[in-house]
């Protein structure tokens, strides 16, 4: 793949585990959405900004619509975790383009599990899945994974999956509360995968 035209491809849509099902969000699938996030909330409210309470439908419609047309315009590729039959979302994830542009072929994978299965291992099967899927279907060169200092579940997730940490980026970014905190970064490269 000539990494400086390509700026569209065709992103792969589902991948499927036993387990689970990665797949891009539709529209219509706003409601189990909105179902995923009010069960979760109280889980999610540490560290995820966008989780609020109560979230409308309308709203929930809204979102995995935008989520649908940014992946056809290869903009961002967010993806929902489904049961194997898929009538529950049991967390969000994504191939993020917060590394740059989609030619350099790098993104980062931001992930939540409902809290109800958190503490599992789900998580870890999830992110395996998605650095074996993010290296072959894929055009991935390089896979990060980006965390709060204070979220030890998410840093050990990035390590039971094989990513190796690069670095600690010290008071970082805002938590939700508005206070400074660390960022982790994890990565894997396609070359270092296996």
């Amino acid at each position: 793949m000539n990494r400086h035209a390509f700026k569209y491809f065709d992103a792969p849509q589902r991948t499927a585990t036993r387990e689970f099902v990665i797949r891009a969000y539709k529209p219509g699938d706003g409601a189990a959405l909105t179902a995923a996030v009010d069960a979760s909330y109280e889980h999610l409210k540490r560290f995820m900004h966008w989780a609020k309470p109560h979230q409308p439908l309308e709203e929930s419609e809204k979102r995995v619509r935008e989520f649908a047309g940014n992946f056809v315009a290869c903009s961002e590729f967010t993806l929902g975790v489904w049961t194997p039959d898929e009538k529950r979302i049991i967390g969000g994830t994504g191939y993020h383009l917060r590394d740059g542009p989609l030619p350099l072929m790098n993104a980062e994978i931001g992930m939540w599990i409902a809290g109800d299965l958190a503490g599992q291992g789900l998580g870890t099967r999830v992110l395996r899945e998605l650095l074996r899927w993010g290296f072959t279907d894929w055009p991935w060169l390089r896979l990060s994974w980006w965390c709060h200092g204070s979220n030890a579940a998410s840093r050990r997730v990035a390590e039971k999956a094989g990513m190796k940490l690069e670095g600690v980026l010290r008071e970082h970014r805002h938590d939700v509360n508005g206070a400074r905190q660390d960022s982790c970064v994890y990565a894997m490269l396609k070359s270092e995968w296996k």
